[in-house]
């Protein structure tokens, strides 16, 4: 059982009619099924759950490939981008032959073939103020595997107003972190952690700065686990903790997260109560007209 503030809410994954597994899906999930805690019953959680993730790059390729090979029954893809050569160093789902082709259709071919009763919607679009809410609403939790600000922000908000858990993941050179976003459950939003978003420029992107490959494979597997942990109600997610990783000296390192009671979108009082400028609050564009 996950635990939470509220015991209440520790069945936060909706439920719907049980769909039995197949004789080929026996075979395949047979190490889960013979897992202490998951089982048959967590296997049949995992093929009715959805996961929305956002951004089938460096986070979202492992994420994706571990999510379909675990069984999960539904994935849905936001991805508006194009696979370069650069790319292939760490999005572990595409080869060279995919070069220009959209990574969000390239990526649903992939894991179709790795699981084929495996349900893939794909929207070859950015996840922006103007579509967030409808693209989120039909999933259990999201996955942000995003490298900017303003896509951060929005999809912990949509989180918030969705009563939606948002398992967030960073990487940067050779470091990367992980949590759980979900204040109907007691954890903090991003906004709590991180209430002004930084400077534009002051933090370098991956093409500025580099990034190791292998760390993006361990956050974003990191990041599938908690999302089977969640759909599962196995374990303890990372609900109100926030793991570092760094590869260079090989260290983990936890820290304690705490809601803001002051927070604008999850607080006692919301002042942000739906999808805002975020290029602008980003100080990316000027605000609009």
């Amino acid at each position: 059982m996950i635990p939470t503030e509220n015991p209440e809410r520790a069945s936060h994954i909706p439920t719907p009619a049980p769909a039995e597994l197949s004789t080929s899906e026996l075979r395949r999930f047979a190490r889960h099924l013979s897992l202490p805690g998951l089982g048959y019953e967590g296997q049949l959680r995992l093929k009715r759950g959805s996961v929305l993730v956002l951004g089938a790059g460096g986070l979202g390729c492992p994420a994706l490939l571990y999510l379909a090979a675990a069984g999960v029954g539904r994935l849905g893809i936001v991805d508006a981008d194009t696979i370069s050569l650069s790319n292939l160093q760490r999005q572990i789902l595409f080869d060279a032959s995919d070069c220009g082709q959209p990574k969000a259709a390239t990526a649903a071919r992939r894991l179709r073939a790795l699981y084929p009763e495996l349900t893939v919607d794909v929207s070859a679009e950015a996840f922006t103020a103007a579509n967030a809410l409808t693209l989120a609403a039909g999933y259990d939790l999201l996955i942000d595997c995003t490298d900017n600000f303003p896509t951060r922000y929005l999809s912990s908000d949509t989180g918030v107003w969705l009563k939606k858990p948002v398992i967030y993941g960073s990487i940067h050179q050779f470091e990367g972190q992980v949590s759980v976003f979900a204040p109907h459950l007691g954890a903090p939003c991003y906004r709590c952690m991180f209430p002004v978003p930084p400077a534009p420029g002051t933090v370098p992107d991956c093409a500025t700065a580099g990034v190791l490959g292998v760390l993006a494979g361990l956050i974003g597997t990191l990041q599938a686990g908690e999302a089977i942990k969640l759909i599962t109600h196995t374990g303890a997610p990372l609900l109100g903790r926030l793991l570092h990783a760094e590869t260079l000296g090989t260290r983990f390192r936890e820290f304690k997260l705490r809601r803001d009671p002051t927070c604008p979108v999850c607080g006692g009082s919301p002042t942000i109560t739906a999808p805002i400028d975020y290029d602008h609050f980003c100080g990316l564009a000027p605000p609009q007209p």
